[in-house]
């Protein structure tokens, strides 16, 4: 029997363990694509396709050129335009689509966070908290603290585009990053506000954790709207569910 070929949008921790779990399962053959914004990423198990589709239809039209079985979205959480993409095209080509989303962040005794719905909401509430803010965001949402009356460190995998703060200093990292390097770094650049998506997971908590042993507030801008579409939290689960609807074993 063919084994179902699975397409994985990817570039998460997640998105590479499932790989790794779809390779070494003979049902299925899995195609990981990245988005490319990363000049070095890090590869996951099995075929890689790098960029991006052409939108939704381009999608669909990839899905139907590759005789894709099933779609995994395993996108950053924050990643809104792909999933909706994802789902545009999964739906118009009569293709299976799950979501794996790690659950967001829960906050704990000690911590002082600030909720926001948006980066615009979060630029509007940081004077208020501090002038030293680190921006730990990445680079999709600098744009909207271009403007901030604020000393800002930025961290990312590659230097982000402008527009940025005027006043900034760039750490060029991957992570992850251990709770005892967030402070470091917090301490070294006297910061008194940290800036963070709700993206959730072990692997990046570190920073939260230094914020919360060193007091220092916290503005936690939430995620996207959830998806139309079956959502899991797990690898295990993005497995079982393909599965059960993938029918048949070779």
């Amino acid at each position: 029997m063919t084994p179902h070929h699975v397409l994985v949008l990817g570039g998460t921790h997640e998105a590479r363990r499932l790989a790794i779990a779809l390779h070494h399962d003979p049902a299925f053959a899995v195609t990981s694509s990245l988005a490319g914004r990363v000049a070095v990423p890090r590869l996951p198990c099995g075929d890689v396709r790098i960029g991006g589709f052409g939108g939704a239809a381009g999608l669909a039209a990839w899905l139907r050129g590759h005789r894709t079985d099933a779609v995994v979205d395993a996108t950053h959480p924050f990643a809104a335009r792909m999933t909706a993409n994802a789902v545009a095209a999964t739906a118009a080509v009569g293709v299976p689509l799950i979501v794996l989303r790690r659950p967001g962040w829960i906050e704990g005794p000690g911590d002082r966070w600030h909720r926001v719905p948006a980066a615009a909401a979060a630029a509007a509430l940081v004077p208020r908290l501090g002038a030293r803010v680190f921006l730990a965001i990445g680079s999709g949402d600098l744009a909207a603290f271009a403007r901030l009356d604020a000393w800002c460190l930025l961290r990312a995998v590659d230097p982000p585009p402008p527009p940025l703060p005027a006043r900034h200093h760039l750490v060029v990292a991957r992570g992850p990053f251990t709770a005892d390097a967030e402070r470091a770094l917090l301490r070294e650049h006297r910061v008194e506000v940290l800036v963070a998506r709700d993206s959730g997971g072990e692997l990046t908590a570190a920073k939260l954790v230094a914020a919360r042993e060193l007091g220092l507030p916290v503005v936690l801008i939430a995620r996207p709207p959830a998806p139309d579409a079956p959502v899991v939290a797990s690898v295990e689960e993005a497995v079982a569910w393909l599965a059960a609807a993938l029918p048949g074993r070779p």
